[in-house]
């Protein structure tokens, strides 16, 4: 970290792949569990 850099502020193309991470594993844990659903149904 240099002097420069503001307090605990990751950039922002970091910040738009946490985003980004965190809505892949919203969606990835929806079809999971829709997955589930139908090969219970099944």
């Amino acid at each position: 970290m240099l002097w420069s850099d503001p307090e605990n502020e990751p950039p922002k193309e970091l910040r738009d792949a946490q985003a980004m991470m965190r809505r892949a594993g919203l969606f990835l844990a929806l079809a999971m569990v829709i997955a589930m659903l139908v090969v219970s149904l099944h």
